[in-house]
């Protein structure tokens, strides 16, 4: 109809540059938007990065005292990811050495079946230790679960007498009465030890896990291991 018509002359005489803003209007404002945040962030108070340097260097300093580094690190910390700025140095030890520990208990685990065989059960008649674990019924992973969390609770009464399970004094748990009869320097070498032997076992269970789940990922390790 004639209003049509009218309507379409209009866009058509319309010139672009009217129509539609043009692209460089817009890129100048996004700049000068982008320029006004940055001057703000120069005034800013930089309370944050001196916060941030403040916790890093405090924790490289509990790092220093700590055992750990050794010919294997060339004597220095390794922290590739940074962590202690985010970690209590003290809390990150306990953690390692807990999971250190785990891990040595899983491989034994995983290695035993398989060089000395099974016990006489007729649970697990596996020795692929993730077909074990799904072997497993409930009420043995239900008193399992209950082991764990009874040692836990040990752990942490213990704590609470001023007891330690990283080696920072008195032993929280020492079922053969050990700790008491080393000197100070056979409790390093203890420490030291203890500490390797869980990081290697937490490589090596990871490396068993790869190789289960990827066949042929991790050199050395035969198929089916």
């Amino acid at each position: 109809n004639e209003k049509d018509r009218k309507t379409c002359a209009t866009f058509s005489t319309t010139p672009l540059s009217q129509a539609h803003p043009p692209l460089f209007t817009m890129k100048t404002v996004a700049v000068a938007f982008i320029a006004l945040l940055s001057g703000a962030n120069a005034f800013a108070p930089s309370g944050k990065s001196s916060f941030a340097k403040t916790t890093s260097l405090s924790m490289a300093s509990e790092l220093e005292g700590m055992i750990g580094a050794d010919v294997e690190t060339g004597g220095r910390i390794y922290d590739p990811w940074g962590l202690n700025e985010w970690l209590p140095a003290d809390y990150a030890r306990k953690a390692e050495l807990s999971n250190g520990r785990s891990a040595m208990l899983a491989t034994v685990g995983w290695v035993w079946p398989k060089w000395f065989g099974l016990f006489d059960s007729d649970d697990v008649t596996t020795t692929d230790p993730i077909d074990a674990i799904l072997q497993a019924d409930s009420a043995w992973w239900a008193q399992f679960a209950f082991l764990c969390m009874v040692i836990e609770f040990w752990k942490y009464e213990r704590e609470l007498e001023g007891k330690s399970y990283v080696g920072e004094g008195d032993a929280a748990i020492d079922w053969s009465s050990t700790w008491p009869k080393l000197d100070d320097d056979g409790k390093m070498k203890m420490r030291l030890r203890e500490l390797k032997n869980g990081r290697l076992a937490m490589i090596g269970i990871a490396s068993f896990l790869a190789a289960h789940f990827i066949p042929g990922s991790v050199p050395c390790l035969p198929p089916g291991f």
